[in-house]
C-alpha cells in the first residue's frame, strides 16, 4: 500500500519477471526467477498469475472473450478438448458472478468494466495458480462494482488458499483483503506487519499520518430518525425497508429505494466492512 509514485507498480514488475532488480534478487520457491530454466520458467508462469489494474486494455478488441480464456488452457495442456475448456471456463466464469451464456462469444467493447475485470480474474484462476499479483485491479471500475470484485477476491483466496499480492493506494481495502500490509513510500517499505497491528497501532510516522487522513463520522450528529429513514442496526434487523447500498468499500447510501431498483433485503447482505469501526475499536 502507499500513494501514487510510491513503487507500487515497479514491485509487480519485478515479483513477476517483468523488470531485473538493479540489487538484489526476487526468489520462486527458492530460485532465483532471472535465471529460471525453459522448465522453470514454464511453471513460474503458470502458477504466477497477474490482474491488471486497466480492464479496458488488457484484451485485444479483435478477439471474442473466449481467445484470452482458451489460450492458456491450450498453451499449457490443461484441457485435452475444446468441450472440456469450454466446460472448465464456464465454470470459473460463474465462480466470479459471470453468467457463461452472456459472456462467451461476445467482444471486450460489448461488455462492462466490471465483467472484463471479473474475465481478468477468471483467466487468472484457470491456470490453477498458487499465486496472484493484483496491480488496484478495482481503481477503474464503477464505484458501485468495487465492493463486489473485492468481495470476489476475498472469497477466492479464502477458500482456494491462493497468495494474494494487492496493491492499492487505499488503506480501507488494504485493511479489507489483507492478513499483511506492507506500506510503501518513496520506493522505500516504511511498515510491515499484520493488518490490524497496523490499523491500530501504527510504527512509523507515514503510517500514522494515513490513518489520521481516514475521515471520522461525527459524533455530534445523530441519525436522523423521521418515517423515511432508520438507522442501520432497525435495517439489518428487518424492520425497515431502508435501502442500503455500497459505493465504495467503506461507504454506503441508505434511501427509501435504489433508483429504479426495488430495495435490498437484509439477507443480501453478507459483510459490511468499516475502517472507521474499525480504528475505534
Amino acid at each position: 500500500m502507499g500513494e501514487s509514485g510510491s513503487g507500487k507498480s515497479t514491485l509487480i514488475r519485478l515479483l513477476l519477471g517483468f523488470r531485473n532488480p538493479t540489487l538484489g534478487e526476487v526468489l520462486y520457491d527458492g530460485d532465483n526467477i532471472a535465471g529460471l530454466t525453459r522448465d522453470g520458467a514454464r511453471k513460474f508462469r503458470r502458477q504466477v498469475q497477474a490482474i491488471f489494474q486497466d480492464p479496458f486494455d488488457a484484451f485485444n478488441p479483435f478477439y471474442k472473450i473466449d481467445h484470452p480464456l482458451v489460450t492458456p488452457l491450450r498453451s499449457f495442456g490443461l484441457a485435452a478438448s475444446r468441450d472440456e475448456a469450454y466446460a472448465r471456463i464456464e465454470t470459473t466464469l460463474r465462480s466470479v458472478g459471470l453468467v457463461p451464456e452472456n459472456t462467451l462469444g461476445k467482444y471486450p467493447h460489448q461488455l462492462s468494466g466490471g465483467q472484463r475485470q471479473r474475465i481478468m480474474i477468471a483467466r487468472a484462476l484457470l491456470l490453477d495458480p498458487t499465486v496472484i499479483l493484483a496491480d488496484e485491479p478495482v481503481s477503474m471500475v464503477d464505484a458501485s462494482l468495487r465492493a463486489t470484485i473485492l468481495d470476489i477476491l476475498y472469497e477466492l483466496r479464502r477458500d482456494l488458499g491462493i497468495s494474494l499480492i494487492y496493491v492499492t493506494h487505499d488503506l480501507t481495502t488494504a485493511y479489507q483483503v489483507a492478513d499483511t500490509i506492507v506500506v510503501l513510500h518513496g520506493g522505500q517499505i516504511m511498515e510491515v506487519g499484520a493488518a490490524e497491528k497496523v490499523v491500530h497501532d501504527p510504527r512509523h510516522a507515514y503510517t500514522r499520518a494515513l490513518i489520521d487522513a481516514v475521515p471520522s463520522p461525527d459524533p455530534d450528529v445523530a441519525w436522523n430518525l423521521d418515517d423515511d429513514i432508520a438507522p442501520p442496526e432497525a435495517f439489518l434487523a428487518g424492520k425497515t425497508k431502508l435501502a442500503l447500498y455500497a459505493t465504495e468499500p467503506d461507504r454506503a447510501i441508505a434511501s427509501v429505494a435504489r433508483p429504479g431498483q426495488a430495495p435490498v433485503t437484509a439477507a443480501e447482505i453478507q459483510r459490511v466492512v468499516s475502517l472507521q469501526k474499525a480504528l475505534a475499536a
